[in-house]
């Protein structure tokens, strides 16, 4: 639906009783009591249901996404199922066999070999739910040219010989097979759905990031998106903008400090802050060590922040380092998390409140794919901290869900931020809700979506508005 749009009986916070908004040219223009239709404005009745600015999911991968749509998921096979599923699957357009959710604690480990006796006939390529290694057979490996690959993530075993094992190697692998990546359309349909209009794609692939830029120019994704690749980006304009450059502190090989203080110190250089990839305890100290050395920016975030002691908080706030983080991953995980983290980390794990009480600024996001891409599972998750079994992860870590909503309206550029508010003269990129605020705040559910509205367009919820 596109044109000009009179919200007529809203609630809009800070103002007593229902009110009207006027959409004009992808703006919000008037608020007001009984604004009266202009000639070829569309109306819509708003029922007293809550308007929105759209939710910014500030931690997600958009191209990981859309490939799940074309993926065998194994997040929920035991191993046999596993390899029975494996063995009978069929291939995808480029002639592989995709899976993901592989789960090494459920499922066992897994090389070329293991892959090989489930499934040689055709290639094969399995991505850990990590999102941080991909496991390929011996087939998808000729193919790959992998015995003679220069790349760095190609684990070798002692006598040269590659395992199957490609870790963080998205870039290298993309290169490697070639063809049109995925479309995102399904994606930025399903994020619209859920009240999503400001992303930020945290993937560290100037590729993946150009895919991304080239889907919003096609208007293939509807949502405003900011990239966060190194290098000079894609550029920025309309709805793409460029963020901070994602560095991974990659757990299993540890960046020496200098070169990791370096990083960061090119990257304030160019005038871009960073976005550190941190999960464990030792990432996060030698990320704080890196930000002595190079200082600090305006902007600058660790992502994830899966393990962080109230000192470390402290030192965090200290330094003006803001946390994205995933309430959604510990209800989703919970108990996987607190079964291999050693025990004095478990008071630790995916702080949230903790942090804002230490004064870090904070901001809620999915992950996703590796996540829910659903913010209201993530308020409902921060509010309860609850794992599948029902533990609850960190009593004092729960957080109000009014507080993380206020994270997901916080800007793309200032996450944990003060929230956008619907007021003249703002872009309208609206949530428009099925009732009031404290009832979606009470029950969160993205059924409580009505609308969408991005640029003054209605992107979901056009049936529901005639």
């Amino acid at each position: 639906m596109t044109g000009d749009l009179l919200l007529h009986g809203v609630e809009l916070a800070g103002l007593r009783g229902p009110v009207d908004c006027r959409i004009t040219a992808g703006v919000v223009t008037e608020v007001g009591r009984q604004l009266r239709a202009k000639p070829q404005e569309f109306v819509v009745r708003g029922n007293g249901g809550a308007l929105l600015p759209g939710l910014a999911d500030h931690h997600l991968h958009l191209m990981a996404m859309a490939a799940l749509y074309t993926s065998l998921d194994l997040s929920a096979l035991s191993r046999d199922a596993l390899a029975s599923s494996l063995a009978r699957a069929t291939t995808g357009d480029d002639g592989w066999v995709r899976a993901v959710g592989y789960d090494d604690v459920l499922h066992g480990g897994l090389d070329r070999d293991a892959l090989d006796r489930w499934n040689r006939a055709v290639p094969v390529r399995v991505q850990h739910r990590s999102g941080a290694l991909w496991l390929v057979n011996s087939p998808g490996l000729e193919l790959l040219g992998a015995r003679t690959a220069a790349h760095d993530g190609v684990e070798r075993d002692g006598t040269g010989r590659p395992t199957g094992r490609l870790w963080r190697a998205d870039a290298w692998l993309r290169d490697a097979l070639g063809g049109r990546p995925p479309s995102l359309r399904p994606v930025g349909a399903r994020l619209a759905a859920l009240g999503v209009t400001h992303v930020a794609d945290a993937t560290p692939d100037a590729g993946a990031a150009e895919a991304v830029a080239d889907a919003v120019r096609r208007e293939e994704l509807p949502q405003h998106v900011m990239v966060m690749a190194d290098g000079a980006g894609p550029g920025s304009g309309g709805r793409l903008s460029v963020g901070p450059v994602k560095l991974v502190v990659a757990d299993h090989a540890l960046p020496d400090l200098d070169e990791l203080a370096r990083r960061i110190r090119r990257a304030h250089t160019g005038g871009r802050p960073v976005a550190v990839h941190c999960v464990t305890r030792t990432a996060l100290a030698l990320t704080l060590a890196a930000f002595d050395q190079a200082g600090a920016l305006d902007g600058d975030r660790v992502e994830h922040c899966a393990v962080a002691d109230l000192s470390a908080a402290e030192e965090l706030a200290a330094r003006g380092i803001r946390v994205v983080t995933q309430p959604a991953l510990a209800a989703r995980r919970g108990d996987d998390y607190w079964a291999r983290a050693e025990p004095r980390d478990r008071p630790d794990l995916w702080r949230y409140a903790g942090l804002l009480r230490a004064g870090v600024a904070v901001a809620p996001s999915s992950d996703a794919p590796y996540g829910d891409p659903d913010p209201w599972a993530c308020l409902r998750a921060a509010s309860e901290r609850l794992t599948p079994s029902g533990r609850t992860l960190g009593h004092d870590e729960r957080t109000p869900a009014e507080t993380v909503l206020r994270g997901f309206l916080s800007p793309l550029h200032d996450p944990g931020g003060p929230p956008r508010h619907v007021t003249p003269g703002q872009p309208a990129d609206l949530v428009l809700l099925n009732g009031p605020l404290a009832e979606a705040l009470r029950t969160p559910d993205s059924t409580h979506v009505r609308a969408t509205i991005i640029q003054g367009q209605v992107i979901h919820g056009t049936k529901n508005l005639t």
